[in-house]
């Protein structure tokens, strides 16, 4: 991993060198929703879906009054407000929740309903089999893809499941890397944003040996950068790769590629990095998961 000094992730423990295992590794897979027609499209409003191997994400643009619903749904998941509002249900209790927000709705049924319209971001696991049918990708991960390994959600919170959220207006904190929230199934990154484009002397090439990330694009032009790793089957080989994308748009890249994401729009560029289930180097760094004291780590002695 290569960090510039003046990133925060600098001060991660380095991980432990090995060998890069050989066997087939995942397509990254891009969803560009500003420029494709949205996968359902009804009263409710327009919903564009993206699968990883662990995680479906769901943009939607609501009506005004639109509402989304889940019932017995399998487990926790995210609701991301940004500029829009909204009132969930969970559990039979009603919040109603300003934008710029971050909410963790527990299993069984629930709803969002947006009483003025507008975009919403959701993020659930790939253990919803109706929500992955609705990927345009659905089918990309039917051959198994070994460098990730089974999904396993982290520990309940021991006061039990109840709808939890948290407001995203955090000031920016030195030697705290982005804004970084957890649950027992997501932890969502919302990172600071680029006025301008990116230093190009400041950039961060690093790969994961065993966990994918969704980079989600919320604002601005972004270059992400992919660098497949040459292991001793050169089936395993590929060029390097440069994917440009507007806004708003979702890319999600596979263990173990090597990769960082350049802001190059002129003005403000945002992204949110989102990992299904937790990161663990992530979360062992003191005061960078927000909402560390909800949620419990599991005990990787066992």
């Amino acid at each position: 991993m290569a960090y510039d000094k003046s990133d925060a992730r600098a001060a991660l423990a380095p991980a432990a060198a090995a060998k890069p295992s050989t066997g087939l590794i995942a397509e990254s897979q891009l969803a560009t929703f500003y420029d494709t027609a949205a996968d359902v499209d009804d009263t409710n409003g327009k919903s564009w879906f993206v699968r990883g191997q662990n995680f479906v994400l769901v943009q939607s643009e609501a009506q005004p009054g639109g509402t989304f619903a889940r019932k017995d749904q399998a487990d926790e998941y995210v609701v991301l407000l940004l500029e829009a509002g909204a009132a969930i249900i969970a559990d039979g209790v009603i919040k109603v929740l300003q934008g710029n927000t971050i909410a963790f709705v527990p299993p069984g049924d629930s709803s969002v309903t947006l009483p003025e319209g507008g975009r919403f971001f959701r993020m659930f696991t790939s253990q919803s089999p109706d929500l992955v049918a609705q990927c345009p990708n659905a089918d990309a991960y039917d051959v198994p893809r070994t460098h990730i390994p089974e999904f396993q959600a982290w520990p309940t919170p021991k006061d039990g499941w109840k709808l939890r959220h948290y407001s995203l207006d955090v000031a920016k904190e030195p030697g705290r890397f982005g804004r970084i929230f957890r649950c027992t199934t997501f932890m969502v990154n919302i990172l600071d944003p680029w006025d301008g484009p990116r230093d190009t002397t400041k950039m961060s090439p690093h790969h994961h040996d065993e966990f994918e990330q969704g980079s989600l694009v919320l604002e601005g032009m972004y270059s992400h950068h992919l660098r497949w790793p040459w292991t001793t089957d050169m089936a395993d080989w590929r060029d390097d790769v440069e994917v440009k994308v507007g806004a708003p748009s979702a890319f999600v890249i596979p263990p173990p590629v090597v990769h960082t994401s350049r802001a190059t729009g002129a003005g403000r560029n945002a992204m949110v990095d989102i990992f299904c289930p937790p990161r663990q180097d992530f979360s062992a760094k003191s005061g960078w998961v927000l909402n560390a004291d909800d949620y419990p780590m599991p005990d990787i002695s066992e």
